[in-house]
């Protein structure tokens, strides 16, 4: 067995697999950016090393990450997922370093991180693969030759791809160009490879993947399968296991072929085989190389610890238990909560958490490396915690993890946790009847109606005369009342007692802006804020100005016009990416582009302004 293994990751994967490892006695090695130094796997790790380098670099490191696993005396690096987990030439290079890579071989990582041949050897075992080529395209006339071939739409994918990365949905002809530049701009970008290839897009499919482990003696086991179909940007965010609606049939032969894939690659350690299910077929999608984000709920149906038994079998030993001993049990559900908007396009919010409270329930596991106090990074993906929760069935799995919800209290940042608890109310997902583009096709317009209209209904009922004693009207000639705009200034919660009974209260208060006051802060020492009135009227006129500045730290991905180029409200001029998420930065006017004060694959930080729009 191993004495020390150097964790190449960070955050909550890290968290766990440092947990794993002090189960078998095993040192552990942390590392870190700068300002990653106070994370929750640092402290928790035997040793602690610092990378050198920009903070969103760093971890892609190998050689420096394999120079302090040789200092520190590591003979094993666990890469997690992510960053290393599916990079061949690093988990060669640790082999020739002398150093334990926790994964498969080098071999098989090459061939599965290539979606084209990939294909070839699944085609080769005899597993269903999605019409489409095994070689890579390299212009837009054989991207249409394809689409009059399968007909649309059509998927175009980064040959390197994976998480949605890299893949572009094509639904007509004449938006041909625009994707195959995409696809190929973000293969490269992630991947470092802008090789992309072309196969039939299923329109209403299911994820269903396949928990695979094994040994380096031949043994394959199959964990079952896990529905991952609630999802957005091709981004996971709420899985469960076992999938529901899927009969015993389909089931036998979608785990069937898992492992006859993964016999036909010499596979061996975690893994996942990811289909895409249409009605009573299936069909290969990719293979995961990697411990899984939502391998936690395959942990919880079947009471094997993945991780723990990753790292025996990289250690040499066979696996501790064969196919018949694993007997699924209950229904387990996944909640990627992540640090961003759904109100806002999901739109990443990076900063401090000012309270962070973890449901306490005998069926809920919480993995997260997050704690009060600690900053979201804007360099890094935007997960908080993953909320798992067990239920002797589906629907007693659902209802707990209502419960959990509400019993996971986060303030600082916006969060997921509201569209999950709308999601578990969801007449589609109830019945088990969601597919891939669910989210974005359908349930999102109702979820932010939904909120549009419990927003409007809350206005209305706060300026409403006589609210509370806070609402203010006028009288008019015709003797009608005239509703005048209220503001809320900052809700404030207390504790009161009453009679040793301590009642919780929220004072929200309403604010007439014709009447300007001065708002004080809570915080001691702090300035008083601008009045009222003074900081509606700066709101309103930076709407429009011409000036466009980003958000949030990021890099620039692609911009799409020039100086003295006109422009319309709304139009795209930039492609932003900031915690791993691309968006569209749109005009905020019509006008001239009169400076653009940034280039391509320049990283800036918050509130720099990009670029001008003027007369």
């Amino acid at each position: 067995m191993f004495k020390k293994v150097l964790i190449a990751n960070r955050g909550e994967i890290a968290v766990r697999v440092i947990q794993a490892c002090r189960e078998l006695g095993l040192a552990t090695v942390a590392i870190f950016s700068e300002p990653d130094k106070d994370g929750k796997h640092v402290k928790m790790a035997t040793e602690q090393w610092r990378l050198e380098g920009q903070p969103a670099k760093v971890y892609l490191d190998g050689a420096q990450i394999l120079d302090i696993a040789k200092r520190a005396g590591a003979d094993a690096i666990h890469p997690g997922y992510g960053f290393l987990a599916e990079n061949a030439d690093f988990a060669r290079q640790c082999g020739e370093a002398g150093v334990k890579f926790i994964g498969p071989s080098p071999e098989v990582i090459h061939k599965m991180g290539s979606k084209i041949e990939s294909r070839r050897v699944m085609e080769k075992a005899g597993v269903p693969v999605v019409p489409g080529t095994t070689d890579p395209v390299t212009t837009a006339e054989e991207v249409r030759s394809l689409g009059k071939k399968y007909g649309y739409p059509i998927a175009i994918k980064a040959s390197a791809g994976g998480g949605g990365r890299g893949l572009r949905v094509v639904r007509k002809e004449e938006d041909v160009e625009q994707a195959l530049a995409g696809a190929q701009r973000e293969g490269a970008s992630y991947f470092g490879s802008d090789e992309v290839y072309v196969e039939k897009y299923l329109d209403h499919p299911r994820h269903i993947e396949v928990q695979i482990i094994a040994d380096e003696h031949g043994n394959i086991v199959h964990l079952y399968e896990r529905d991952c179909s609630s999802q957005r940007r091709h981004q996971k965010l709420l899985e469960e296991a076992p999938a529901a609606k899927l009969n015993q049939e389909l089931r036998g032969r979608l785990t069937a072929a898992a492992v006859k894939g993964a016999k036909a690659l010499g596979y061996s350690s975690a893994g996942t085989v990811e289909c895409m299910v249409s009605g009573n077929e299936f069909y290969f999608l990719e293979v995961n190389t990697r411990i899984q984000v939502e391998h936690p709920i395959t942990e919880m149906v079947t009471g094997i610890d993945i991780v723990k038994e990753q790292l025996l079998v990289a250690s040499g030993k066979p696996l501790s238990f064969k196919q018949e001993d694993i007997e699924p049990r209950g229904h387990a559900i996944e909640c990627r909560i992540n640090a961003e908007d759904p109100l806002k396009n999901f739109m990443p919010s990076p900063g401090a958490l000012t309270r962070f409270e973890l449901p306490h329930h005998p069926w809920v596991r919480v993995d997260t490396a997050c704690y009060p106090g600690y900053t979201i990074l804007p360099f890094y993906d935007s997960l908080l915690a993953k909320l798992v929760v067990w239920g002797r069935n589906r629907e007693e799995a659902i209802e707990r993890t209502r419960v959990a919800l509400k019993h996971f209290i986060i303030e600082g940042v916006a969060t997921t946790i509201p569209f999950h608890i709308a999601m578990l109310d969801d007449a589609a997902f109830l019945s088990g009847d969601v597919f891939t583009t669910y989210v974005e096709q359908e349930f999102m317009k109702r979820f932010t109606a939904a909120a549009a209209e419990k927003s409007q209904s809350e206005k209305v009922a706060a300026t409403a005369p006589g609210a509370n004693g806070n609402g203010s009207h006028s009288q008019s000639a015709s003797g009608s009342a005239e509703i005048a705009m209220i503001e809320r200034a900052d809700t404030r919660s207390f504790e009161v007692d009453v009679n040793q009974k301590i009642f919780k209260v929220a004072v929200t208060e309403m604010i007439d802006p014709a009447k300007p006051r001065l708002v004080q802060t809570v915080r001691a020492g702090a300035k008083a804020a601008a009045p009222v009135k003074e900081r509606a009227a700066k709101s309103a006129s930076a709407a429009g100005t011409g000036k466009v500045q980003s958000t949030m730290h990021g890099l620039v991905k692609e911009i799409m016009v020039k100086e003295g180029a006109a422009v319309k409200t709304g139009e795209k001029i930039m492609i932003f990416e900031a915690m791993k998420m691309e968006s569209d930065i749109l005009a905020d006017r019509d006008g001239i582009v009169k400076e653009i004060n940034v280039k391509s694959g320049q990283t800036v930080d918050a509130h720099s302004l990009l670029l001008v729009i003027g007369d």
